[in-house]
Parts: structure tokens; sequence; C-alpha cells
């Protein structure tokens, strides 16, 4: 019974974290235990364990009417970048190594598209494709700890695509962004990707600073 319970919170677990890294929750939404349950045809406990350990991993926070993604303060925001500066250039590296033809194949998908769709305006949609090239190449990352604290600062990355992603401008300096990092995992060249990336890092910190500057 415990087991099956386990199996349970795991398989919960790996559904909101699939939503979450696909970009389908906003800043809106609310994750409810009893709804989910419901949903899925089990019973509330598992459910909530899989939630509560979302929330220990910084994925979510507990609100009064349920589960939603973290509300970060500016003040944290500018803190996790300065963590990113440090960790995704090795990322970056590793992945250069390592990746394959296939996910390469489809983090250039997610590129062609989302330079068709800049001018549409359609900003969940370029969100959703942003997270897809992302996770192309941190899932050539082998060091799983290092892609596992990497992906826990998703809410962060979410929270600046939020803030940045109504200026075309910006959309445009990402796509080039993303197409030079696609070069250089081409190239198996770890040293660009891990350059790129830094600047990658860079020009989202100063994109969020223009959108949301200091009180």
């Amino acid at each position: 019974m415990v087991r099956t319970a386990k199996k349970h919170s795991d398989r919960v677990y790996d559904l909101v974290v699939d939503r979450i890294q696909r970009g389908e929750l906003g800043r809106e939404d609310r994750l409810v235990d009893v709804a989910i349950a419901a949903d899925l045809g089990l019973s509330r406990m598992p459910v909530r364990d899989a939630l509560m350990r979302l929330v220990h991993e910084g994925y979510l926070e507990r609100s009064t009417r349920g589960f939603m993604l973290p509300n970060l303060s500016r003040r944290e925001i500018l803190e996790v970048f300065e963590i990113r500066r440090l960790l995704e250039p090795r990322a970056a590296a590793i992945a250069a190594r390592c990746i394959r033809d296939g996910q390469l194949a489809d983090m250039k998908a997610a590129v062609s598209e989302a330079l068709e769709i800049i001018d549409t305006g359609d900003a969940p949609r370029f969100f959703r494709l942003s997270e897809r090239f992302r996770n192309g190449w941190l899932s050539a990352v082998s060091n799983l700890t290092l892609q596992q604290t990497i992906q826990r600062y998703l809410a962060q990355v979410q929270a600046v695509r939020l803030a940045t992603m109504g200026n075309r401008g910006t959309l445009r300096v990402i796509v080039a962004g993303q197409r030079e990092l696609l070069a250089a995992f081409s190239a198996h060249d770890s040293v660009a990707a891990a350059d790129r990336i830094l600047r990658f890092v860079i020009e989202g910190e100063a994109a969020y600073l223009a959108a949301v500057p200091e009180e």
C-alpha cells in the first residue's frame, strides 16, 4: 500500500513538473490537490505529497487557494541570475560534448518555429518553444545533479520570461542567442557553448532589469 502510494505520488510529481517545464502553468493558475486527485482517479494524499515535494524543491509555493508558481521578488530573481552565471556555462560545455542528433533536430525545429512567430505576438507559444529549446540542451547534460539543480531554478526563468516576452525586440535577441547556441552545440564546441550561454544569461538579466526597474 505504501509502495503504491509512493508510485502515485511520483506519477503526479512527474506530470506537474512536465506541465511547468512546458510553460503550461501561468502566474494566475492554481493547482488544487482535490481537483487533481479527482481528474486522475487517485486519493488526495499522494497528490498532496507530490505537491508538497514540489514546494520543497522550489517549483511551487502554497497559497490560500492551492499551489502556484513561486512569486519571486526582484531581489530573488537577480540572486538566481548570479547562480545561473556560475552553473549554466559548465552545463552547456558538458551538453556540447554529449548532445545527440535527435536532440539537436528538436532544438532546431523549436528555433525555426520561434523565428516564424515573433511578429505574431503569440508570447505563450514562444514561451513554450523557448522551454522546449532549453529542455533540449539540458537533457544532454550528463551530470544529473547539475542538470537537476539548474532545473530547480525554472521558476526564476519563467518569471523573467513573463516580464520580458511582451517585447518583440527581446524575442529577436532570444532567437539570435538560441541560433548561436545551436551552432555551438552542433559543432560540439564546449568553449563556444559555455561562452554563449553565459552571454545569454547576461542578456536575460539586462532585459529583466529594463522591464522591471528598481522601485
